[in-house]
């Protein structure tokens, strides 16, 4: 007995379906432009299709507007005929090549949209165009009189008119440039304790000296010439920054007995750009002359002495402007430079004015005659007494009047300390006693030392540590504790990360300042912290502040 097929079964349990008859394949055609694909009606459910249900018309109707994601996509009739793309929910005429396979149609409508953006793009009115044309000509001209501006205000700097961000009122660096954040509070970022700081543009100098020192002493130990060229090259190289002549000005300015400086010609040269004939400025390092040895060579203890020097000479140009910013306050003040540690709280370094460059030798001039008045001077014993009388009337007749000398800018008068309007009212007296006290403070401030710092900012800290000490004994409810423990609680308790070490010097000031309420008990190895925790808290916080202030007041 032959086995039946599943569909053999579907086919005996539906009578009224009968398997279709082979449609025919039918024949490719193109569509052409001109011509739509004809438009059939759907087929409907008959006896010998399937039973899906049929699909909406494919044109809405006039009662009821088809969805947005229904509509056609329809092209302007005056773009001329093509052929309508329709989406995928109107299916194609049974007989066209659209609806013999999902692959095919896909590939066909393709082109069809691709015939269809081809004839838009050739009849794109000119319109669009020449208003594009116009606003790239529009946009040219913009940056035209943009790039005369910046030539414009690039002459008036070279001629020393002020620039536009001065006319604002921007603080404007060496290049008429906003100067940055980082060069302007460099002396507010330094790590570490306060102390004697240098400005940002000194410490470039001191290394860039530092990067000369070493180019100088590699030529000098090779017996080699020594030029403002080559030193200038290597300069670079290592600090990744410019190195001009003023930079080398500034250095002679700030460090006299460092290098000789003078113009030579007739020095071997391996560029096109520099003759033999040329004047080259050359270095030679002075060294102080070594026992033994016919030539002194600058070795690593010259270079690291030289370099010490360099910075206690910029050192001491602080100090004067640090000494005339304290004469000028109100009361003045006079610190010795000795005890001298750190810079006034006011005293703004970064804003020190820069080194003034030291003139270095210039190569000679050579002298041309340029006016009628040196040609006649010179030429005064080869012409006759009528010659030298027209040429002499004719200078007088052409010379122009001297261009009058810009007059001398008049610095603005200080205007006279008058008290503010707050103050209005208040004895001068007091005020005087304030201003006295301040200034006492602030002295003891700049004269203090590291280790007295130290001790400050521990007292600072004792108030609270005070109160999460009680709180440790508290919790722990033992009227003793080893000083480990206490140590490890109060680590674990207090805002500001502290080490171990740390927090047991704490606790033994805290002993030392409070011996009445912190004891420490020394027991064989180990020591107890006891603590007395009927007394008043607030108490105990109101005295550390106390000695904390009478301390900072010394």
């Amino acid at each position: 007995m032959a086995q039946r097929r599943l569909t053999d079964f579907f086919a005996s349990r539906r009578p009224g379906l009968r398997a279709a008859p082979p449609r025919a394949k039918p024949a490719w055609r193109t569509p052409s432009p001109a011509k739509p694909a004809p438009r059939g009606p759907a087929p409907g459910p008959g006896p010998g299709s399937s039973r899906k249900r049929a699909r909406p018309p494919a044109e809405p109707t006039r009662d009821e507007p088809a969805p947005p994601a229904r509509r056609r996509l329809r092209l302007p009739a005056a773009e001329g005929p093509c052929p309508q793309v329709t989406g995928p929910s109107f299916p194609a005429a049974p007989g066209s090549p659209e609806h013999s396979s999902p692959g095919k149609k896909t590939k066909n409508s393709l082109s069809t949209q691709l015939t269809c953006l081809e004839a838009r793009e050739d009849k794109v009115p000119s319109k669009v165009t020449l208003s594009e044309l116009k606003s790239c000509l529009q946009r040219a001209q913009e940056l035209g009189a943009r790039v005369q501006e910046l030539r414009a205000s690039a002459q008036r700097k070279d001629a020393g008119e002020p620039g536009a961000l001065e006319d604002k009122g921007y603080l404007a660096g060496p290049c008429g440039e906003k100067v940055p954040a980082y060069q302007r509070f460099h002396a507010l970022a330094q790590p570490g304790p306060p102390g004697l700081v240098l400005p940002y543009k000194y410490q470039v100098l001191a290394e860039m000296f530092r990067s000369m020192d070493t180019i100088v002493g590699m030529l000098h130990n090779r017996s080699e010439t020594v030029t403002f060229a080559k030193v200038k090259r290597g300069v670079q190289d290592m600090m990744r920054k410019r190195f001009e002549e003023h930079n080398v000005g500034q250095i002679k300015t700030v460090y006299p007995g460092s290098y000789r400086f003078r113009q030579e010609r007739r020095l071997p040269t391996f560029k096109d750009g520099v003759r033999r004939s040329d004047y080259q400025l050359t270095i030679e390092p002075l060294l102080d002359p070594q026992s033994g040895s016919p030539a002194p060579q600058l070795t690593a203890s010259c270079l690291l002495q030289r370099r010490q020097v360099f910075s206690q000479n910029l050192v001491a140009r602080v100090r004067e402007h640090h000494r005339a910013f304290l004469a000028s306050l109100n009361p003045p003040m006079e610190v010795p430079e000795d005890q001298l540690t750190r810079w006034h709280p006011r005293f703004n370094v970064d804003e020190v004015p820069d080194i003034e460059p030291a003139e270095l030798p210039q190569p000679p001039t050579v002298e041309k005659v340029a006016t009628a008045q040196e040609v006649l001077a010179r030429a005064r014993s080869l012409m006759s007494p009528k010659m030298e009388k027209a040429l002499s009337d004719l200078a007088l007749r052409t010379a122009q009047p001297s261009s009058p000398g810009s007059p001398s800018l008049a610095l603005p008068a200080t205007p006279p300390t008058t008290a503010p309007a707050a103050l209005k009212g208040v004895s001068q007296a007091l005020l005087e006693r304030i201003r006295a006290k301040e200034a006492q403070k602030q002295l003891a401030q700049m004269t203090r030392c590291p280790e007295q710092e130290q001790r400050l900012q521990q007292l600072e800290r004792l108030p609270m540590l005070a109160r999460v000490l009680r709180n440790v004994f508290v919790s722990e409810r033992k009227p003793a504790l080893t000083m480990e423990v206490a140590c490890a609680r109060m680590v674990g308790s207090y805002s500001m990360a502290m080490s171990h070490g740390e927090m047991e010097k704490h606790v033994q000031l805290l002993s030392e300042l409070l011996p009445d309420w912190l004891s420490l008990h020394r027991i064989r190895t180990d020591t107890y912290v006891k603590l007395d925790k009927t007394a008043d808290l607030a108490g105990v916080t109101a005295r550390l502040a106390r000695l904390a202030r009478a301390e900072a007041d010394l």
